[in-house]
């Protein structure tokens, strides 16, 4: 990982998908900065989307002069009535004179936690649904408006069930107190969910290259 670095002059606007990792990564001592959230799922909701990122960029611009976007940019923010515009066009309206706005150069949440390569040997080809523990911990959120028609359309294609990436032994924890939460989505979705251990380092090395230069 190289030298020390410090977040201490960033705040950090991410999408709340991603709560627990970048939560435990402030209490765990990496992450001395700032964090604001925007509601989790929000991605099936471009236009609100939107407006809580532009909200929490102007609350971020109150608290730090250096920002970093946590959000993919692919997949995160699709405007179906102005293909052109991206999250990034987004981010770039509310660029400043006196303020570094960067965003975590990732597709999406799963790429935060692992690499397209990392996930290609975990799956060995198998047709595998990825989440991350936000997923689960949010899922009325992030499915919000599903209903059994919908789980099965979009999940279906995923013959080998699903997996989450847990970097911070969430699924373990989680399942002594809310078992029948995850026999309830697996039950719901129609396939098994189980959970795989990644390490940090991939979010850690995500959140270093958005710094900006000096801070490096």
């Amino acid at each position: 990982m190289g030298q020390e670095v410090s977040f201490k002059d960033y705040a950090i606007v991410a999408c709340g998908t991603m709560i627990p990792e970048l939560n435990y990564l402030k209490e765990t001592g990496f992450l001395d900065a700032k964090l604001l959230y925007t509601t989790p799922g929000l991605h099936q909701v471009p236009e609100e989307l939107e407006k809580q990122l532009q909200k929490q960029l102007d609350l971020a611009k109150k608290q730090a002069k250096k920002i970093i976007v946590v959000y993919g940019g692919k997949y995160c923010y699709i405007n179906m009535r102005d293909s052109y515009r991206t999250i990034d066009t987004v981010i770039d309206e509310m660029r400043e004179d006196g303020y570094y706005i960067a965003r975590t150069q990732v597709e999406n949440c799963i790429d935060m936690v692992a690499t397209v390569e990392e996930r290609e040997r975990i799956a060995q080809g198998r047709k595998i649904w990825w989440c991350t523990p936000g997923w689960l911990k949010y899922r009325e959120l992030e499915f919000k408006g599903w209903d059994k028609a919908n789980a099965n359309e979009n999940f279906g294609q995923y013959t080998d069930g699903g997996l989450m990436l847990d970097s911070i032994n969430f699924f373990d924890e989680y399942a002594l107190e809310h078992v029948e939460e995850i026999l309830d989505f697996s039950d719901w979705a129609s396939i098994p969910l189980v959970a795989e251990p990644v390490g940090l380092e991939r979010l850690k090395e995500v959140l270093i290259s958005a710094l900006a230069e000096e801070d490096r």
